[in-house]
């Protein structure tokens, strides 16, 4: 539901070499969809009756109200300018939304293991720090990835102009071509500037600026600390293969 949506949003028009829903069924549709599976999200966990259900619906609901404060600050960051949001502000908007995703995610399956709360923090605390990871990565693939695995049109974040992670860091890092990036994303893309090579240019901006260097780095450190919160909820490595599995891939993704 939350991709559903988030599309709209953004108005992307691809996703995994597919078409949005909102392109092929229109607005209403697609918000609906995502509406309507949000609510078959909820049911279930109603629905259900293993004691952990109460705990997890009411965990995915705070879910839910994280990630639109997440989506809100998205979308207020967009409309201001370059040189006026930070780094930090970027962190915890990215936190509430992907990382609140995996986090709960994380603790709904400690929760129905029967987990303590001490775990089920861990846990929660290990998919959060993961998440950020992941969108580290995501933001680094949106600006350099091979549209061939991304299903994405190349520098399609830089097209339209989003703050991702690597270009804040970027606009934020006092290097000379911090100014050159912000005079870039000061003005509207336009189309016909592809052929100028505007987007090669601002990618270009962002690496000398350092955005892509930082983004790798924190990418890094965060897992490193997802890894330290695992070990807190799941002590014994073979038993934590799964999530483990999930951490490699994280760092590993190219798309």
């Amino acid at each position: 539901f939350t991709l559903l949506h988030d599309d709209v949003m953004d108005r992307d028009t691809t996703r995994r070499h597919r078409p949005t829903a909102w392109t092929v069924f229109g607005d209403t549709d697609a918000i609906l969809a995502g509406d309507a599976l949000q609510a078959l999200a909820l049911r279930l966990l109603a629905e259900d009756p293993h004691p952990a259900s109460v705990p997890a619906a009411a965990r995915l609901a705070a879910c839910v109200v994280e990630l639109c404060e997440g989506q809100h600050a998205d979308t207020d960051l967009e409309q201001r300018a370059p040189d006026a949001v930070t780094l930090d502000e970027v962190l915890a908007m990215a936190e509430a939304k992907t990382g609140a995703l995996l986090g709960c995610a994380c603790a709904l399956g400690a929760l129905y293991a029967g987990a303590g709360a001490e775990e089920v923090a861990a846990l929660d605390g290990f998919g959060r720090q993961a998440g950020l990871a992941f969108q580290l990565i995501d933001d680094v693939i949106g600006i350099w990835g091979d549209p061939r695995h991304t299903g994405k049109p190349a520098g399609a974040d830089l097209a339209a102009r989003k703050k991702s992670l690597p270009v804040v860091a970027a606009l934020t890092s006092g290097a000379p071509e911090a100014s050159e990036l912000a005079a870039l994303y000061g003005k509207p893309y336009l189309a016909e500037e592809a052929e100028a090579g505007e987007i090669a240019r601002t990618a270009l901006a962002v690496e000398r600026a350092g955005g892509r260097d930082w983004a790798q780095a924190e990418a890094a450190d965060r897992m490193a600390r997802a890894m330290q919160e695992l070990a807190r909820a799941v002590p014994d490595p073979e038993a934590a293969g799964g999530l483990l599995a999930l951490a490699e891939f994280v760092t590993r993704r190219s798309s």
